[in-house]
């Protein structure tokens, strides 16, 4: 057999073979929508052109999409992407969880890591500009208005203010679903940034212990080094009569620990949170953290950490 026959041949076979792999196809499922986001059209239109094909039940395949062996990663990705976040079930979203989950959508577009690199590349249709970005965060922003003046409820919250300040180091309080105990002296670490959350109109001051505080001033902050641990405390914003926003009902405190061993199953980070005055620990089970890992995804490359220090003295 001559050279060139033998390259027909094995063409042939690769031909065949790929009219024979197109017969072997994964189940892409499309059941029906209970209840799709009540948004206005066009937060929808954003939702819709870069998260449904993977985050509803209302795919819509290319041609492309279809032929094996890549529908098979199509496929993967649908269910993973139905199994994290699907606008098709949005009522199974419990509704005080709704707008974090698209704060949490938010924060992944706004840091290109929605929709992913290898689907916009295909899918250019679906990569969100400047423009798209601003349409969620402008309806982000007005689900929440700051409360009014209001004396009464200034003389309450600074009244909380001080009880949580005069508050014991040593409370009685239970544990987080996953074991992560309560972090009591962290009202004595040091201040190292502050936050906002456009969707829940909280304010937020984060704290750092002392290994947080030695590597901020050694510059070693990216990774983190093992043993630091981040408290981040929540308050409702209040205008004061003067138009100043000002802490109102404390929300809760959430700590992030770093032990890439003990945790390396969470990205490194151990996650905890515990609500209100009576410090209840958030999560029916230790599975809550799959909402931490989510929200910070985005910050892959600064650790999973989205504060940025303030300046602290190398003295």
């Amino acid at each position: 057999m001559t050279h060139k026959k033998k390259w027909k041949v094995v063409l042939l076979i690769l031909v065949g073979g790929f009219i024979g792999i197109q017969f072997i196809r994964p189940q892409i499922d499309h059941p029906s929508v209970t209840a799709d986001i009540d948004a206005p059209p066009a937060v929808k239109a954003v939702l819709r052109k870069a998260c449904y094909d993977c985050h509803s039940n209302e795919t819509q395949l290319a041609w492309f999409d279809k032929i094996t062996p890549a529908n098979w990663l199509v496929a993967s990705h649908i269910r993973e992407g139905r199994q994290l976040l699907n606008f098709s079930q949005w009522d199974s979203i419990p509704k005080d969880q709704q707008k974090a989950k698209l704060f949490e959508c938010l924060n992944q577009m706004a840091f290109d890591r929605m929709p992913i690199p290898q689907y916009t590349m295909l899918h250019p249709e679906a990569k969100l500009s400047p423009a798209d970005i601003t349409v969620l965060q402008d309806y982000l922003s007005g689900q929440f208005v700051a409360g009014l003046p209001d004396s009464t409820k200034a003389i309450a919250a600074n009244k909380q203010f001080n009880a949580w300040l005069g508050a014991p180091l040593t409370p009685s309080v239970k544990p987080a679903p996953n074991g992560i105990g309560f972090f009591p002296e962290y009202k004595n670490w040091q201040a190292i940034s502050t936050t906002q959350r456009l969707d829940n109109g909280t304010m937020r001051v984060i704290m750092g212990n002392e290994v947080a505080i030695k590597a901020i001033r050694e510059q070693q902050i990216n990774p983190w080094p093992d043993g630091t641990i981040f408290a981040k405390i929540a308050w409702d914003e209040q205008i004061d009569t003067q138009g100043n926003i000002i802490p109102g009902e404390f929300k809760q405190v959430e700590f992030m620990i770093k032990d890439k061993h003990t945790y390396a199953d969470t990205d490194g980070w151990g996650w905890a949170r515990w609500k209100g005055m009576q410090l209840q620990p958030y999560g029916k089970n230790a599975m809550f953290t799959m909402e931490c890992t989510g929200c910070h995804k985005p910050m892959r490359d600064n650790d999973f950490v989205f504060t940025k220090p303030i300046h602290l003295s190398t003295k």
